[in-house]
């Protein structure tokens, strides 16, 4: 096992791609199970902070550490299984999620969590409970996990199969590969939205496996995953589509959105029903326009959808859609449709293009992304967007606004030039969540709660359910070795210990 205390080489392992930036004094790079659990048991006796990374794609700060050591999964990146008769894969958290997409092509399998980095790892993926624009369709990365091998904070080892353990009621018990129980209570939160990455995963009679996916590494290591998969789609038809006016963009998003649940309810296969439908703003399309010159040069929004096909719903699925967009006044003729495999995936990294130039311009600012990531309910969004907007506008600040409007989820980037600018936009940022929140909201729909944004849990949830998720970790890991500050806030763990 590799081990780094080389200042000058670790630099890389200090930061996220929200540019939040820490220190450590180490970096292992664990190659497999042992590894892992001789660190943990190692950092549990002297009371090491331990912060684990993946790619560090995220934009939460949870993959930065600030103080003790960093494990990263780096060296832990196998395929160990793809199994295409029972539609399964079995993987080591250091998978490059581009490099699984790629290897399941061959297979003409297809695993549908998409976030908008491809250069994620799918242990980090699955500790925020990742999403994207497919998950209009499938729900998030919850849904396509099967099993999971966990290294808990004292070096314990649990495996977790879906379907096997479920709370009964509040409670639920978790046994170690050394019969050792854990008994855990776990508050019942209820939530209406498609999208929620805030907090640990907690309802009544859950199944086991979804504490620990979204827990941002503060319950455990992700050493093996046992992932679901699907067939291809035999075709997907992938358009972006121009529109004259925000309202026209919004009113196409409200209306293929009513009528894929319409779709999904009656299980028609030949009806409209998206697979993503993203929206830019025209900040975003004047954003992209240098790279993309056949943006249209006074639309003022665009949405991209895709919806899965076959040979004998192809035509009868294209018409409908076409039908729909005219209805909206989209301009057909200057929209983009794919015509083949390579166009859908041109389509793809265009959608994943504004996130990119977003970075892009923070980092060469030096300054921390603020980019929300709430979900708002499907009713409350276009009076929501039109809030934010005059919001920032009224404060005179650039942004650009886009994201997975088909879950009302919204990625509004402020784009501060100067310091009096960034302090603006973090006030600006905290009022819009916290408004985002009482409509029935959430501020993090799926880059999670992080080490930027644990104030903004403790407004959601309050104080009481808080504690509740904080006595879970103290169970797991007594010493709070692991990944600290992720979710928590310190300063407020510290009031509770006083």
């Amino acid at each position: 096992m590799i081990i780094k205390s080389d200042q000058s080489e670790i630099q890389d392992y200090l930061k996220d791609d929200s540019n939040t930036k820490g220190f450590c004094d180490s970096v292992y790079f664990p190659e497999n199970k042992k590894d892992i659990i001789g660190i943990l048991k190692k950092a549990n006796e002297q009371i090491i902070p331990v912060t684990v990374c993946g790619n560090r794609t995220g934009l939460a700060g949870a993959s930065v550490p600030k103080g003790g050591i960093v494990i990263s999964t780096e060296k832990m990146n196998r395929i160990l299984e793809i199994n295409p008769g029972e539609k399964y894969a079995i993987v080591e958290p250091g998978v490059l999620l581009a490099d699984f997409l790629n290897e399941l092509k061959s297979y003409r399998l297809y695993y549908p969590p998409d976030p908008t980095e491809p250069n994620c790892f799918i242990g980090g993926t699955i500790a925020t409970n990742a999403s994207g624009a497919k998950t209009f369709k499938y729900g998030s990365t919850r849904n396509f996990i099967l099993s999971l091998e966990i290294a808990l904070p004292t070096g314990e080892m649990v495996s977790i199969n879906r379907g096997e353990n479920f709370a009964e009621k509040n409670v639920l018990n978790l046994k170690t590969e050394s019969n050792q129980i854990y008994k855990l209570k776990i508050p019942d939160l209820k939530s209406d939205l498609t999208k929620n990455a805030a907090g640990y995963f907690c309802r009544k009679d859950m199944d086991a496996i979804d504490l620990f996916i979204g827990s941002e590494g503060t319950l455990g290591i992700f050493t093996k995953i046992k992932l679901k998969l699907l067939n291809s789609p035999e075709k997907i038809l992938s358009c972006v589509i121009f529109f004259n006016s925000e309202e026209d963009g919004l009113n196409f998003i409200e209306e293929a959105r009513e009528k894929s649940y319409l779709t999904r309810e009656n299980k028609d296969n030949s009806s409209i029903d998206a697979l993503a439908l993203e929206f830019f703003d025209k900040n975003s399309l004047h954003l992209l326009i240098e790279d993309y010159p056949n943006i249209l040069k006074d639309a003022q929004s665009a949405v991209w959808f895709e919806q899965e096909l076959t040979t004998e719903s192809s035509e009868r699925l294209t018409e409908l859609w076409m039908s729909l967009i005219e209805n909206h006044n989209g301009n057909i003729n200057k929209s983009w449709i794919a015509l083949d495999e390579k166009e859908k995936a041109e389509f793809e990294t265009f959608r994943h293009a504004i996130s990119a130039k977003v970075n892009e311009f923070i980092s060469s600012h030096n300054y921390r992304k603020l980019g929300t990531d709430f979900a708002v309910p499907d009713s409350k969004l276009k009076n929501f967007y039109t809030q934010i907007k005059n919001e920032v506008k009224s404060a005179g600040l650039d942004y650009v606004i886009y994201g997975h409007f088909g879950n009302s989820h919204i990625h509004l980037n402020m784009l501060p030039k100067n310091d009096d600018e960034f302090e603006l936009s973090k006030k600006l940022y905290s009022m819009i969540c916290i408004d985002a929140i009482k409509i029935g909201g959430t501020f993090s729909a799926e880059h999670g709660v992080g080490k930027n944004k644990t104030d903004l849990l403790l407004e959601m949830y309050g104080e009481d359910v808080v504690k509740k998720m904080l006595t879970i970790k103290k169970i797991l890991d007594p010493n709070l070795i692991l990944c600290p500050g992720n979710i928590f806030n310190q300063d407020w763990i510290k009031n509770q210990n006083a």
